[in-house]
This record gives structure tokens, sequence and C-alpha cells, in this order.
């Protein structure tokens, strides 16, 4: 793919920023360094590899919930400023 005056402009428009001319050259030359890095990448041979799907073979370590501490409904409720049994009562929002 060649990276010229014309190309940039068009990324410009799309992107639909507004570049002074030292900026395109810049991003020319940067698109044109990324473009000769993924030409070098595909000289690798990668025929004997496995795609990654995960980047650790750790799987989750869970652990089995347990229930602790609970509070009786009135004691949650016995700060509260309205209640209305077994519910806490707060005002309508919309």
């Amino acid at each position: 793919m060649q990276i010229d005056r014309d190309l940039i402009l068009k990324l410009e428009n799309l992107a639909k920023l507004e570049l002074n001319e030292a900026e395109r050259e810049r991003l020319a030359a940067d698109m044109g360094n990324i473009l000769n890095m993924v030409e070098k990448l595909k000289e690798l041979d990668t025929a004997n590899v496995e795609p990654l799907v995960y980047i650790s073979e750790l799987e989750n370590q869970l652990r089995a919930d347990e229930i602790k501490g609970q509070v009786s409904n009135e004691d949650a409720l016995s700060n509260a400023p309205v209640s209305n049994k077994p519910f806490f009562k707060v005002p309508k929002v919309i």
C-alpha cells in the first residue's frame, strides 16, 4: 500500500482532523513505519504455532460462598428515618 498525500488527505477528512503540512508528513512517515513493521512480521514462520486464546493458562480460583454476619430485618430498619415493615421507604425518583 502506498502512503501518499491523497491517502493522508482522505484519512484526515474521514477522521474530521485538520492537520498542517508538517503533521501530514509526520503522519505519512509513521504510517509507513507501521506498514513496514507489518510486512516484517509477515516474514515469520507461524506454521507450527498454535493460536493464542488466553495469555495465561491459569484458571479462576473460586471460593465457596459463605454466609456470615447477617443483620436481622429489625436491626437493619432500626436507624431508617421512614420504613414500611419490612422495607425502607424512600422518596419517589423518576
